[in-house]
């Protein structure tokens, strides 16, 4: 867990030293030479800045044991920082989306090679950023890093957008179209609406995980198989379980032979616990309740 927590932190942390660094370098640029894809990804850039924040937050709240009033822990901790991540991708979606239709009705400007440079380092960065986050997030099994993985693969297709938008202006330079100089904007606008896509699925999972919704089919499998392995148990009666944060909590029921003392009924309980956690490492809790099984009444179903 101290492992987790540290390399958690280590990858919340250089996300934000990054956004920081893009944010001021994109805006700077973007207001200096007049790029509205420019400037509108320095905005996202900014609102990913108070993502990583809200994401590095969550960890160290998600990492806490379980206590008297969350005896489950507070793995969803990340989960809501998932949701928060979502909420200022929408919002940055729509200011940008606004300030480039403006930018559309206004005199176009000139486009400048230092801005499509930037618009190009800030893609190369970002990509970077979001191959290690989203690795080292499905190792961890981390929502709030994921959170943050989606959130840089959002800045790698603004700054595609960004410099596409800005390259065509420049060609509008060479071949003397000053319509193309509109080129800029549209990106802008693009941007936007790929933000709030992207806002949108980040959402809707943190939603669910929320909403209690069940692990996938083939966990499930995984789960049964585990149990139904253990001696004593003839019959799966229930099996559920479900994501809280970056682990899981199963509730099983099974049929144990009801001839069998309290003591052997609990070492069952004990070793499909043990199996279950030994080998799914994600599971945190299982919880095992067990029904009296007869050969007998098994035969007459």
């Amino acid at each position: 867990m101290e492992h987790r927590e540290r390399v958690s932190k280590m990858a919340a942390w250089i996300s934000v030293v990054s956004n920081v660094l893009l944010t001021v370098l994109k805006l700077a640029i973007g207001y200096l030479f007049l790029s509205e894809a420019l400037i509108a990804d320095g905005f996202h850039s900014a609102a990913d800045v108070l993502a990583s924040v809200a994401v590095l937050i969550s960890m160290k709240v998600s990492n806490r044991p379980a206590d008297d009033d969350h005896p489950y822990g507070h793995g969803k901790a990340e989960v809501v920082a998932s949701g928060i991540v979502a909420g200022i991708l929408t919002v940055a979606a729509i200011e940008i989306a606004a300030g480039s239709i403006e930018a559309l009705f206004e005199p176009p400007h000139a486009p400048s090679w230092i801005a499509f440079a930037a618009a190009g380092f800030s893609w190369l960065l970002k990509q970077i950023l979001y191959t290690y986050t989203m690795r080292l997030g499905k190792k961890l099994n981390s929502p709030g890093l994921i959170a943050t993985a989606v959130d840089h693969q959002a800045d790698v297709i603004a700054s595609i957008a960004a410099t596409t938008g800005i390259g065509i202006a420049l060609a509008g330079t060479w071949w003397k179209l000053p319509a193309l100089y509109y080129a800029d904007p549209v990106a802008g606008f693009v941007v936007a609406l790929l933000i709030l896509k992207l806002a949108y699925d980040t959402g809707k999972e943190s939603v669910e995980v929320l909403m209690e919704r069940t692990v996938e089919q083939g966990k499930l499998d995984a789960f049964a198989e585990t149990i139904l392995a253990v001696p004593h148990v003839k019959r799966l009666d229930r099996l559920r379980a479900r994501a809280h944060g970056h682990y899981i909590l199963v509730d099983v029921r099974v049929g144990v032979p009801g001839t069998i003392t309290v003591q052997e009924g609990h070492d069952v309980a004990r070793t499909i616990r043990d199996a279950i956690k030994r080998e799914h490492p994600d599971v945190e809790e299982v919880l095992v309740h067990l029904n009296p099984w007869y050969e007998e009444a098994e035969a007459e179903r």
